[in-house]
């Protein structure tokens, strides 16, 4: 009975620490979302200025997904090794100077190599992240705490979102990177401060295993197997629309580049009450409700977006298509903590990797299809994608095939 008790008041007495750390790392996540997501709304001013077409501007997307998916691939077994919460601080500290080289690029060619140094650096950021609270945190009360976290990641998608777009209307493109440039600087001078602290809360594991040896130990579960399969799939078939949702409701439905950022924010609003709403909903639905609904919820959307004849449904579309995002990817995430426990930096990694490399193939895909199809054609298409991705991992859920 002492000792539980003992166990108890140290629980309660980690527990500020480790909310304050957790606030740390959503500060970083938030300028890794904001970098990754600051280009969808510019797609068009940038095609303008540099004279090239859609598909040539998104490669301003894809550049910066490719090097991020790739990337994890050495951030995972280095944090295993030397520190998660180190090797985030150092990351932070890179992607500032290469979003100072994205607002200082002469060229598009000059844009896209700072663009791809910037998702290497921004790589190690939200992965690891997940990592370290992984190993502070007890798989019960996991699904909750990745969500508060996840706070950080949801506001710096819409705010780059909108910050690219409004920066797009004003011809200041560069301003958002400047801006992310000093957001990062700041942040990795408060994560460096506490790497102590982080240390002290969840020591790292030092397996010292090499990288292609980590990711073949992960690979040798099953579960890990299924979940990475899932995730690349729901980063093709929803990111690759998602990236072209502000374009269509500018050339479809007439409002500024501005004004379609501003409504596509609504997606993270969504996810925001998804994170405050996480607990009683875990409770009730369960993961594979999550997932299920998520999915379904994510299909409404979408459709609603690309089949709406009017502008003004798409605020609710968004927040639809946000909220059913988190749903379905949280409850991924929180599978990835757990595939592999011995090599939780490389496993999550893989996992963001994955993820990342499907969104490149989704956008590459939806690009190459944009001029043909047209833009509601690949919105509908992402939609019923999506919906067949989440029902599909809720039924692999309730057999127990991913993580128990």
């Amino acid at each position: 009975q002492d000792h539980r008790l003992d166990g108890s008041a140290a629980l309660t007495a980690a527990q500020p620490a480790e909310r304050r750390l957790i606030v740390l790392l959503s500060v970083g996540a938030f300028g890794s979302a904001a970098s990754l997501r600051v280009t969808d709304a510019q797609l068009p001013a940038l095609a303008q200025t540099f004279d090239i077409g859609l598909a040539g501007a998104a490669q301003a997307i894809t550049v910066f997904s490719v090097a991020y998916g790739l990337m994890q691939l050495l951030y995972g077994p280095l944090g295993d090794r030397h520190g998660k919460w180190r090797v985030i601080a150092l990351a932070v500290a890179g992607a500032s100077v290469a979003s100072a080289l994205c607002a200082l690029a002469a060229g598009f060619g000059a844009l896209l190599a700072a663009r791809a140094l910037a998702g290497g650096f921004c790589a190690a950021i939200i992965p690891l992240a997940m990592a370290w609270i992984g190993d502070a945190v007890a798989y019960e009360r996991r699904q909750p705490v990745l969500a508060r976290f996840l706070t950080g990641q949801i506001l710096g998608m819409a705010l780059g979102q909108w910050a690219g777009g409004l920066a797009a209307d004003l011809d200041l493109w560069r301003l958002p990177f400047a801006l992310l440039a000093l957001w990062f600087a700041c942040a990795a001078v408060l994560l460096w401060r506490a790497r102590a602290a982080a240390a002290a809360l969840a020591p790292p594991a030092a397996r010292g295993g090499h990288p292609l040896r980590e990711i073949a130990y992960v690979l040798r579960q099953r579960c890990a197997r299924v979940v990475l399969a899932v995730v690349f799939v729901e980063g093709m078939v929803f990111f690759g629309p998602l990236a072209f949702l502000p374009t269509h409701l500018h050339l479809a439905r007439g409002l500024s580049l501005a004004e379609a950022g501003a409504v596509v924010t609504l997606y993270a609003a969504g996810g925001l009450l998804f994170a405050f709403a996480a607990a009683p909903l875990l409770r009730r639905l369960g993961e594979a409700g999550l997932a299920r609904g998520g999915g379904a919820l994510i299909a409404a959307g979408l459709l609603l977006v690309a089949w709406s004849p009017v502008w003004w449904t798409a605020p609710l579309a968004c927040l639809l298509a946000g909220a059913g995002f988190y749903m379905l990817h949280n409850t991924l995430q929180i599978n990835a903590t757990q595939m592999a426990p011995q090599a939780r930096g490389a496993a999550v990694s893989l996992f963001a990797s994955l993820f990342f490399l499907g969104q490149t193939a989704g956008v590459a895909l939806a690009a190459a299809s944009a001029q043909r199809a047209g833009t509601a054609s690949i919105l509908a298409a992402g939609a019923l994608a999506t919906l067949v991705v989440g029902l599909a991992f809720a039924a692999l859920r309730e057999r127990q095939v991913a993580v128990s």
